[in-house]
């Protein structure tokens, strides 16, 4: 098969029906100066939009065609397509080749070897749970939320004004964080575990134009049941999950992972062996970060972004990037991508970085908040995009010199410092508890408090409160949108448009810490680096975790995990060079929580990456 790429397509190349496929072949003939009947077969393996002119706005796509003349024809295609000048590329097509998982399961119960933990079951939890069941492991995997069905039912019941489930939400619970996104499969990460992603995805149930489309997604209504699935497929391959079952205490000896202490409601709590742990609870999970901190875990300050939601009419997205072709039904709901780098203000060694996140066409933005009386927001759509609003996250890049202290954990600090504030500035406008604040771009330029746009109409399920965003956002993250917000605009016609809605706050893009892992893939024990000693120092259970109780609370357990200070606060002031030692602690930092990566596809990649170490280092040598 011959992959013809850099072909220049028309629109109406993209609706359905004969038409169509004849100027996809008329397309593909022109390119081979061969005559249309030559073609045997075209397969479309890749298609994004060219919208750069708007008078000529068309697809640009990658096909698989096959001739009639079958080898040799395709190789006299590709020697003559070498000599004529001309845009599109000619080669011969590569297929894919589908993941290869080693066996060792078999040797590993033979040596009584634990089965692995995965904790959490968001894209790096499940890829990586996917992976280690394949290969023989039966990893046990916990999730503290529940299953995906009675999660949908605790977030419907949230959207419509019951109380906050604090360990079921959009935050927590079977697929998570992303399952309440656009599900997007976009990532500007080169790995060689993406294809591998789409595929698996593909498998589990998603459509299979995601494996061309040049930003594929799929939304949350097909990702609730495409994650069922791919439980299931870890359940058959012989893993077991957990769910509504939080990791509550960690248990090492020289250095070592050895137990492991998970907490079920009412509360019961189990001590379970462990040797290997693939540590993937999410950005959200804060007080997994503090016990995995005070068990003597070496981590480290991560910058991150904050901000909040901004709405608009799709159709002025539309407009502003298809110009008249905005109505054809080949394109969809059109999306963006923003991002400028300010001047440094006053006090300010060097400028922030602005930028929209997460873009949603055609999606609403929802109810994230994942703790009491707290306000967070998100965006997401569904498959089809076919809402009245777009959706963004407009963030303003933090690092460790907006942080109050050195404490590894100082970045959450921060994200509460917006997300209570945010609640009660709701309420002193008026708002029921979770409602969000608002106000349109406008007044927020005016500093006005103001009220209701004329134009969009606010998808937040909860409601919102009108008011003055200044009063829960910090100055200079404020000061940044006022500067950034006309000169995006310049950019992006109508992205300032004064009725355009603003929605407080978003402070869960990304993770606000890093647990440092080396080489293999695992993480450190701060004592051991405080005392420069990984391989000698011997660190007993003792010196990290009494012994444990029977049963308790989050709180009582977080107490068990409370190390020397010599072994935490001081450790985690470290510099980041660990990263290069080679620690065998048996703890796997993975996917978005642990800060290696940003999003459903970097965080799957990173999962089967994790996945492939731990196995790897399982293999006979």
């Amino acid at each position: 098969m011959l992959e013809i790429s850099n072909l220049a397509l028309p629109l109406d190349a993209g609706l359905e029906g004969k038409q169509a496929e004849k100027l996809v072949r008329r397309a593909a003939a022109r390119a081979l100066n061969i005559p249309p009947n030559d073609i045997t077969e075209i397969r479309l393996l890749k298609r994004s939009v060219d919208a750069r002119k708007k008078h000529d706005v068309h697809f640009v796509a990658t096909l698989g065609v096959e001739l009639a003349g079958g080898a040799k024809a395709e190789a006299a295609a590709i020697g003559a397509a070498a000599h004529r000048k001309g845009a599109a590329n000619v080669k011969a097509h590569r297929p894919y080749e589908s993941l290869r998982v080693p066996q060792v399961g078999a040797s590993r119960q033979t040596q009584d070897e634990p089965r692995p933990i995965v904790v959490g079951t968001g894209p790096a939890g499940l890829f990586c749970a996917l992976y280690l069941a394949r290969a023989g492991l039966r990893p046990l995997v916990v999730e503290r939320g529940a299953a995906v069905d009675e999660r949908m039912a605790a977030v419907d019941a949230f959207n419509a004004g019951e109380p906050l489930d604090p360990h079921t939400n959009i935050q927590y619970g079977e697929g998570g964080a992303g399952t309440f996104s656009d599900g997007k499969l976009t990532t500007n990460i080169k790995s060689p575990w993406a294809q591998h992603v789409l595929h698996l995805f593909v498998e589990a149930g998603a459509p299979e134009e995601i494996l061309w489309q040049a930003k594929p997604h799929i939304g949350t209504d097909l990702l609730v049941d495409i994650v069922r699935n791919i439980r299931k497929q870890i359940e058959k391959a012989g893993g077991e999950v957990r769910f509504n079952t939080q990791l509550t205490a960690l248990h090492f000896e020289n250095g070592h992972l050895t137990q492991a202490e998970i907490t079920q409601p009412e509360p019961v709590t189990e001590l379970i062996p462990a040797s290997r742990m693939v540590l993937a609870c999410g950005h959200s999970a804060r007080d997994t970060f503090e016990l995995v901190r005070d068990a003597g875990v070496h981590m480290e300050q991560k910058p991150f972004s904050v901000g909040v939601r901004i709405e608009h009419p799709q159709q002025l997205i539309n407009r502003s990037q298809y110009g008249k072709a905005a109505d054809h039904p080949a394109l969809g709901a059109a999306d963006y991508k923003l991002s400028m780098h300010l001047r440094p203000q006053k006090g300010e060694e060097q400028g922030r970085g602005v930028y929209t996140f997460c873009m949603c066409p055609g999606g609403e933005v929802v109810c994230a908040a994942s703790e009491p009386e707290g306000v967070v927001v998100n965006g997401m759509s569904r498959f089809a995009r076919d809402g009245q609003n777009a959706n963004s996250a407009l963030l303003v890049g933090v690092g460790s010199e907006d942080f109050d202290g050195e404490d590894p954990l100082a970045g959450i600090k921060l994200q509460r410092e917006m997300e209570q504030p945010a609640y009660r500035t709701a309420i002193a406008a008026g708002g029921e508890p979770y409602q969000a604040p608002a106000q349109t771009v406008g007044d927020f330029l005016a500093h006005r408090a103001g009220g209701p746009s004329k134009q969009v109409k606010p998808t937040y399920a909860r409601g919102v409160a009108w008011c003055d965003l200044h009063e829960c956002l910090p100055p200079f993250v404020a000061r940044a949108m006022e500067q950034a917000l006309p000169q995006l605009d310049r950019r992006l016609h109508g992205f300032a448009d004064p009725q355009a809605v603003l929605t407080g706050v978003e402070t869960r893009s990304s993770s606000p810490v890093r647990i440092v892992r080396g080489k293999n893939m695992q993480a450190q024990l701060a004592a051991a680096s405080v005392l420069g000693c990984v391989q000698d120092e011997v660190l007993s259970t003792a010196q990290l975790v009494p012994a444990p109780a029977s049963s308790g609370t989050q709180d009582q357990a977080r107490a068990k995990t409370q190390a020397a200070p010599e072994s935490s606060a001081a450790a985690n002031r470290q510099p980041a060079d660990v990263a290069a030692l080679e620690p065998e602690t048996g703890l796997y930092p993975c996917g978005e929580g642990a800060g290696y990566a940003g999003g459903i596809m970097s965080a799957a990649c990173d999962g089967l990456r994790v996945a492939s170490a731990l196995v790897e280092s399982l293999r006979p040598e």
